[in-house]
C-alpha cells in the first residue's frame, strides 16, 4: 500500500512538473536539476529532497564521491534518460529522455560530477 502511495505521489508531482516546465527549457543543468531532480535528491544533491519521507527507497546522494565515482558517465546518462530500472535501480527514478534533449542530459551528467566532486568512474 505504501508503494502505491509513493507511485501516486510521484505521478502527481510529475504531472505538475510536466504541466509547468515542459514548455520552457531550463537555462542550465543546475536549473534542470532543481526542476526535475531536487524533489527527491534535494537542492544540494544530498538525497534529502522533500519527497524522502514518503519513499521506501531512498534517493541517491549525488554528493557521495565514492559511490558516484564508481558509476560511469554512461550509467548516469542511461539512468537520467531511461530511468532507474534501466540500470537496475529504483522504479521511482523516472526517465527524463522525453523531457530533456541529449545535450541537456549530457550537461546533467557533468553537473552530477560537479556535485560529487569526482571524475568519471569505471567504464
Amino acid at each position: 500500500m505504501k508503494f502505491l502511495k509513493n507511485v501516486l505521489l510521484l505521478a502527481a508531482g510529475l504531472c505538475l512538473m510536466f504541466g509547468s516546465a515542459k514548455g520552457a527549457m531550463a537555462a542550465s543543468a543546475k536549473d534542470n536539476y532543481r526542476t526535475y531532480c531536487a524533489q527527491c535528491h534535494g537542492m544540494q544533491g544530498n538525497g534529502q529532497g522533500i519527497n524522502v519521507r514518503d519513499m521506501d527507497v531512498q534517493p541517491r546522494n549525488h554528493t557521495d564521491a565514492v559511490y558516484m565515482g564508481s558509476r560511469s558517465d554512461h550509467d548516469l546518462l542511461t539512468a537520467d534518460k531511461k530511468g532507474g530500472l534501466a540500470i537496475n535501480k529504483s522504479v521511482l527514478m523516472p526517465p527524463w529522455g522525453d523531457t530533456l534533449n541529449d545535450q541537456e542530459l549530457h550537461a546533467m551528467v557533468q553537473y552530477l560530477r560537479k556535485l560529487c566532486h569526482c571524475q568519471e568512474g569505471k567504464q
